[in-house]
């Protein structure tokens, strides 16, 4: 998929992950928007995976660590045809399958049950070590909050993954500055997150995790690293594509009113608009 195609994608992730907040009336917004634009270029250009198929041995697998951000999640698993579109509308209500947090037994496409913090990244590196040890070259990905990597699980995990050289593991951060409580500065500084990982011997690439050439550079490049896992610390824009949720720490876990989804949809229709006239 090209770059244009994949910044027109993403922004109908974040339409949805509006929309199903909204419908919820509850979730984490603010997270769910940071991130779309490396669901996107995961599930739409660098996984090995089939929605036919979710399954399928070879897949490779993809941890959500921040499994509040469901909505994320969810949104892309949707648009890549893993569900229909119409029941991201069910999140989090009575029956519904897409529940508050990822569930692997019912919702196509989740790897792994998640939403305690510091944990998935374990699963993460428990999988890639099972391909490890089977000799299969499935790739492991996980996703987690720069709030998220405060505790102190995401460094054992990190340990071990470099004690037992996971070059078929990409840890992403996503680095959006803010947590439930406020800047993450300001609650626990988890800074230099680069320098960390790279003491526990990750290769480290730094991005703006909201730019498609270089997440896309990033990935490539973490394919070519041997004897390693990799980090992606991504720079993001917590809330992005929506005026009022942009860089607001109120927006972490709230859902839009009427008034405000509107003005929410209307915002990320300007930006296909724009996006189409390229």
């Amino acid at each position: 998929m090209d770059k244009l195609m994949l910044m027109k994608t993403a922004n109908e992730v974040r339409k949805d992950i509006v929309t199903a907040v909204h419908s919820a009336k509850a979730g984490h917004p603010g997270g769910s928007l940071s991130a779309a634009d490396i669901f996107t270029y995961l599930y739409f250009e660098e996984m090995n995976i089939d929605p036919k198929d979710p399954k399928k041995a070879d897949r490779d697998r993809f941890v959500l660590s921040k499994g509040h951000t469901a909505p994320g999640l969810y949104s892309v698993l949707a648009e890549r045809g893993y569900f229909p579109k119409e029941d991201l509308k069910t999140l989090r209500h009575t029956g519904s399958y897409l529940q508050g947090h990822p569930d692997m037994k019912h919702i196509p496409g989740v790897d792994m049950s998640s939403g305690s913090l510091g944990q998935g990244i374990s699963a993460a590196v428990g999988m890639a070590i099972s391909a490890k040890l089977s000799n299969a070259d499935y790739r492991v990905y996980t996703l987690l909050g720069d709030g998220e990597i405060q505790e102190g699980q995401v460094w054992e995990a990190s340990m071990l993954a470099a004690h037992r050289k996971l070059d078929n593991l990409v840890v992403i951060v996503d680095n959006n500055n803010l947590q439930i409580d406020g800047p993450i500065d300001e609650v626990n500084s988890p800074y230099p997150i680069d320098k960390k990982f790279e003491a526990f011997n990750f290769h480290v690439i730094n991005i703006d995790g909201n730019d498609f050439d270089q997440i896309d550079a990033a990935f490539k490049e973490a394919k070519t690293v041997k004897g390693q896992p990799t980090a992606i610390i991504a720079k993001t824009l917590k809330g992005k594509g929506v005026s009022f949720m942009e860089n607001q720490v109120g927006w972490h876990g709230k859902a839009p009113n009427d008034e405000e989804y509107k003005i929410a949809m209307e915002d990320l229709e300007k930006v296909g608009e724009a996006l189409c006239q390229k």
